[in-house]
């Protein structure tokens, strides 16, 4: 994680926390990091001083719902990965 905030230019706890969570999620999102659900309740659970295992029942499903939102809103710009790949050397949508 510490290596995938600091490529989005969050270097530092003081920073995550006074942006919060989900824009520090959303942020890693447009950058291309693959959505993971544990690992946003984690970014989460750690801000307010809890074990990651601490988010159970309702909480959890209302972080899913923030989850998918975030998801949903923040897909990066752009190809990625294979499909960049391919459309670079001419076989990409449309194979």
């Amino acid at each position: 994680m510490e290596e995938a905030f600091e490529a989005v230019g969050i270097t530092s706890a003081e920073h995550l926390r006074d942006i919060g969570a989900n824009a520090a999620y959303g942020q890693l999102l447009r950058a291309g990091q693959r959505p993971h659900f544990i690992g946003f309740y984690v970014i989460h659970m750690g801000l307010q001083g809890r074990p990651w295992n601490d988010c159970k029942g309702k909480e959890k499903d209302e972080l899913r719902v923030q989850f998918d939102a975030l998801v949903a809103d923040n897909k990066p710009s752009g190809e990625q990965g294979i499909e960049k790949i391919l459309n670079s050397i001419g076989t990409g949508s449309k194979r």
